[in-house]
């Protein structure tokens, strides 16, 4: 096995191969009972550790032999999308849902694994379930092509003792969107009276040219205001909805907003999946939308940060006081067409799914990811243990409460929506253009319009 580098700051690549198409790759028989895996880094040591753990334990039972390399998110990107695009791919790639999977599957490029999914279906979440199928354009249908295993929705982080320090409590944090945020805007005036010239009450991570992290908190606004339908599960995108229109245009202008009345750091335009982390752990921000507890485990040893200054929080309700569902980014894995050993493969896969694997998998390290089997949570008290001030509210935002996949599960077109970053693009037509966000929103619409025309799914 290898391990490539370590990634000390938090990084991404939704946005890589987002219109990478598999050729037909020579398909080698296995020489022996072996299979490779690639499979990322983790953002805590914990995390690695936990991986070595199941595979020695299933080489153990099993007698094949899993040759793994282990490597940051962007090498594992860019080597999983020059092997599709070779054809000298793995036996198991593993990989949050965003670009590159929905794209492979609609060029019938991954191999069918709902036989691996299928063994623990009644345990898999519908999210998780809605997560693992995707359209393939060449068999004009849905079918599994990635086994999921974990999943996260994206919580927010907060400087508590910020929050205290400014004069205002945790617990008065409102319970609906747009106050949730506007709570921090007397917290941003408050610090900067005391001298906190740097600080800003608002990390919102609208940038144009990073991976992941601006995508989710636009979506997250979207759906706070009533969009959750800009695309649903059939593939159909519904720009021409009056009410995703309004939905889109309330984001943009809300977040526009917050960043010319100087709540928000300037750079935002320009920050990576890094940025907001590194500003948080940094203080320069009182409050992060940003995906999974790992802002937390970053400082798991420093434990007045982690036990007494840090504050999660799960969603709050949309601005009409109903819940929304937490988007959720799905981490699973999918076998390529032309791996050589798809047998091995899948039966680590399916060893890999057993709940009392993968409940122990995900425990070691350290709840970053929780489960995409509900009844983990109802039956472990690790999942909400109350010691912990971090995990529960994640778990519950995550699992426990309304949840849908990220919208490239439904179409590929919306991996290359992410991947041009066009409502980070939107924001910057509103600050440095001066558009009006209505007119900023239908320019970015159109452009999705232009690339979903090139992804058509026919009715089922």
């Amino acid at each position: 096995m290898a391990t490539i580098g370590r990634r000390s700051v938090i990084s991404g690549s939704l946005g890589l191969g987002a219109a990478t198409a598999l050729p037909l790759p020579h398909i080698a028989k296995a020489a022996d009972k072996a299979a490779t895996v690639w499979w990322p880094q983790g953002f805590v040591p914990e995390e690695d550790a936990a991986f070595r753990a199941v595979v020695s334990e299933y080489e153990k039972s099993s007698g094949n032999k899993i040759d793994y390399s282990m490597m940051p998110f962007m090498a594992l990107s860019q080597k999983t999308i020059s092997a599709l695009t070779t054809g000298e791919v793995p036996d198991i790639v593993c990989w949050g849902i965003s670009t590159i999977t929905p794209q492979n599957a609609w060029d019938d490029g991954l191999t069918d694994v709902t036989d691996v999914v299928e063994t623990q279906k009644s345990q898999f979440s519908p999210t998780a379930l809605l997560a693992s199928q995707f359209y393939n354009n060449k068999r004009r249908e849905r079918s599994a092509y990635f086994v999921p295993l974990c999943q996260g929705g994206v919580p927010f982080h907060v400087w508590g003792s910020l929050v205290e320090r400014a004069g205002y409590k945790t617990q008065d944090i409102p319970k609906t969107w747009d106050a949730r945020f506007d709570f921090f805007k007397p917290v941003h005036k408050a610090l900067r009276a005391q001298g906190m010239r740097k600080v800003y009450g608002l990390g919102l991570q609208m940038t144009t040219v990073g991976p992941g992290d601006g995508n989710f908190l636009f979506n997250g606004f979207l759906i706070a205001n009533g969009g959750k339908d800009i695309l649903t599960k059939n593939g159909k995108l519904h720009t021409e909805d009056p009410v995703v229109r309004e939905a889109a245009i309330r984001a943009v202008t809300y977040m526009t907003s917050a960043y010319k009345e100087g709540y928000v750091p300037p750079q935002v335009l320009s920050w990576n999946d890094a940025d907001d982390n590194n500003a948080f752990h940094e203080k320069l921000i009182v409050m992060d939308f940003d995906g999974s507890i790992s802002t937390e485990l970053a400082v798991i040893d420093n434990k007045q940060q982690y036990y007494d200054e840090i504050v999660t929080l799960g969603l709050p309700n949309g601005n009409d006081g109903q819940p929304v569902p937490a988007q959720l980014l799905v981490f699973g894995c999918f076998i390529p067409n032309g791996a050589r050993n798809t047998e091995v493969a899948k039966d680590f896969l399916k060893y890999l799914i057993r709940p009392q694997v993968l409940n122990a998998f995900l425990k070691a390290s350290l709840g970053r990811w929780v489960p995409a089997m509900p009844s983990m949570v109802e039956k472990d008290p690790f999942w909400l243990d109350p010691s912990d001030p971090h995990r529960p509210p994640f778990v519950r935002q995550s699992v426990l409460g309304p949840t849908m996949p990220d919208y490239p599960a439904f179409n590929p077109a919306w991996g290359q929506v992410n991947a041009e970053q066009l409502w980070g693009q939107a924001h910057a037509d509103v600050i440095k253009q001066g558009m009006s966000p209505a007119a900023a929103v239908d320019k970015a619409f159109r452009r999705i319009e232009e690339i979903f025309a090139k992804y058509p799914i026919p009715e089922s």
